[in-house]
C-alpha cells in the first residue's frame, strides 16, 4: 500500500523517546515527517482527530509463532518477527525471502532464520544467505542448542554478520517432556515437570558464550527470579545480551493451572508465585527490555487433551497491550517505558527504523485508548485460535485506529 495523501494525526499525547508531549504528527509518502506541539495540517493533508488519546509506533512483536494479521491488527502490531519454527523450518534463503514478503500490503514481517538445519541444533544454517533473503535474526527456535561447540560457532559467526541471536533459554535435557515447574503445584496435580534451574543452567552457559563471542543475543523469555540475577548481573558487566518476557509469565503464576485448563500450557511453564514477583521487579527495575506476545494459536485438536498432552502455546497478539498497559496502571512502569518495550528495543535488535515516533522513520502509528474498557472472550477472538489464557478477564487500553506507511489497515 502506498500513501496517497499527507495525514496529519491531531490533537493527540505523542508518546517520543523524550516523553510525552501534547501536539501531532504529520506523514508524508510512509514517513514521518513532523510532529510536536506546532505541528499543523497543510493544504491536501487527510485528517485525523485522536481526541486527546495516544499517539504511539505501532507494536513490534518480536518472536511469533504464526502470523496472524487479524489479531495483530487488534492489538497494534505493525511489525512481526516469525520465529523460524515453521513447516518446513526457514532453514533456507529461499523459505526466509518468501516470509519477507508475505505479510504485504498491509504488515511487516520478519523472518528470523533457523540457526541450525531443520532446527535439529547440529549443522549451522546458511546463516549469510539467509540474511541476504531477509532475514532479521537467527532464532534457536523453541529448544535450546545442547553442543556447546555449535552454539559458540554460532553466536561467532552472527557477530561478524551483526545478527542478533534470539536464544530459548531452557536446558532440554533437564525439561525433556515436561509439563510444569517443579514445584508444590506440579506435586499436587501429578504433572510431569521439570525444575526452574533448566532456565539458569541454559542462561549461565549461553551469557558466558555471549561474552566470549561478542555476540548480540536476545533471550526471548526469562521467567526466573535467578534467571533475571543472571541477566542483571551480566548486563552490569557489559555483556552484549537482552532479555524478554511475555505477559503469561508476569501476570499468571503456576496456580492458574490448578484447573488443569490446557489454555495455561505454555512454554516455558507458569513459574511460582515468587518467580512472577520477580518478573514485575525485573520489568521495573529495567532488566527486561522487551514485551511480546508469544503468539502461538493453537487448534482444539492440540488443546482438547489432558494436559501433560496437550501442545503448549498461547494465542497473545490481542491481549498483549492491554495486559502491558495495566503495568502502567499498577505503576510498575511508565507509558513511555511501555511503549519502549513494545516497540523501540524490538525494532532496535532488529535493525529497522521503526518503533518509535522520530522524524524520517517508518510511519506505523497507533492511536490507543489507554482506559478503553474491554472483555477478553475467547469466543470472539480475532485470532486463527482462542487459547488464551486470558479468557473472561477484564482489561484496558485498545488500539483505536492502526496506520502503516501512513496507511490506516
Amino acid at each position: 500500500m502506498k500513501q496517497a495523501n499527507p495525514l496529519t494525526i491531531t490533537n493527540g499525547q505523542l508518546v517520543t523517546p523524550g516523553g510525552i508531549v501534547s501536539g501531532a504528527l504529520r506523514v508524508e509518502n510512509g514517513m514521518i515527517t513532523a510532529l510536536g506541539a506546532d505541528v499543523t495540517a497543510q493544504d491536501g493533508d487527510d485528517t485525523r482527530n485522536a481526541r486527546g488519546k495516544l499517539i504511539a509506533p505501532g507494536l513490534v512483536d518480536l518472536g511469533v509463532f504464526a502470523i496472524d494479521k487479524p489479531a495483530f491488527h487488534f492489538g497494534g502490531i505493525t511489525r512481526a518477527a516469525l520465529m523460524p519454527d515453521q513447516s518446513p523450518p526457514l532453514d533456507y534463503p529461499s523459505r526466509v525471502n518468501f516470509i519477507a514478503k508475505s505479510g504485504k500490503p498491509d504488515l511487516w514481517v520478519h523472518p528470523l532464520a533457523a540457526a541450525t538445519s531443520g532446527l535439529g541444533g547440529k549443522q549451522l544454517a546458511e546463516i549469510a544467505l539467509m540474511k541476504d533473503a531477509g532475514a532479521r535474526g537467527v532464532a534457536t527456535g523453541r529448544g535450546w542448542i545442547a553442543d556447546s561447540g555449535v552454539m559458540l560457532r554460532l553466536l561467532q559467526y552472527a557477530a561478524m554478520l551483526d545478527l542478533v541471536v534470539v536464544a530459548h533459554p531452557e536446558d532440554g535435557n533437564l525439561t525433556g517432556e515436561a509439563a510444569a515447574t517443579a514445584g508444590e503445584i506440579a506435586s499436587r496435580l501429578g504433572l510431569p515437570s521439570a525444575p526452574a534451574e533448566a532456565e539458569t543452567l541454559a542462561l549461565a552457559r549461553d551469557i558466558a558464550l555471549a561474552e566470549m563471542s561478542g555476540a548480540r543475543v536476545h533471550f526471548r523469555q526469562v521467567t526466573t527470579a535467578r534467571g533475571f540475577d543472571l541477566v542483571r548481573e551480566a548486563k552490569s558487566r557489559g555483556v552484549n545480551i537482552t532479555c524478554g518476557i511475555t505477559p503469561a509469565h508476569f501476570m499468571l503464576s503456576d496456580l492458574a493451572t490448578a484447573d488443569f485448563r490446557t489454555f495455561t500450557r505454555i512454554s516455558p511453564p507458569l513459574r511460582s508465585e515468587a518467580d512472577r514477583q520477580a518478573a514485575r521487579a525485573a520489568i521495573a527495575d529495567g532488566v527486561v527490555d522487551v514485551i511480546s506476545s508469544g503468539h502461538d494459536p493453537r487448534g482444539p485438536e492440540g488443546k482438547r487433551l489432558p494436559f501433560a498432552d496437550a501442545d503448549p502455546g498461547m494465542a497473545g497478539a490481542q491481549t498483549l497491550l492491554a495486559m502491558t498497559m495495566g503495568l502502567v496502571r499498577d505503576e510498575v512502569l511508565d507509558t513511555e517505558r511501555a511503549i519502549e518495550l513494545l516497540a523501540s528495543n524490538p525494532a532496535r535488535l532488529l535493525g529497522v527504523d521503526a518503533g518509535a515516533l522520530i522524524v524520517g522513520h517508518e510511519a506505523d502509528i497507533a492511536v490507543i485508548d489507554p482506559d478503553a474498557p474491554w472483555f477478553v472472550d475467547r469466543t470472539k477472538m480475532e485470532a486463527t485460535s482462542d487459547n488464551t489464557p486470558f479468557d473472561r478477564q477484564g482489561v484496558q487500553g485498545r488500539v483505536q485506529a492502526l496506520f502503516k506507511g501512513g496507511v490506516q489497515i
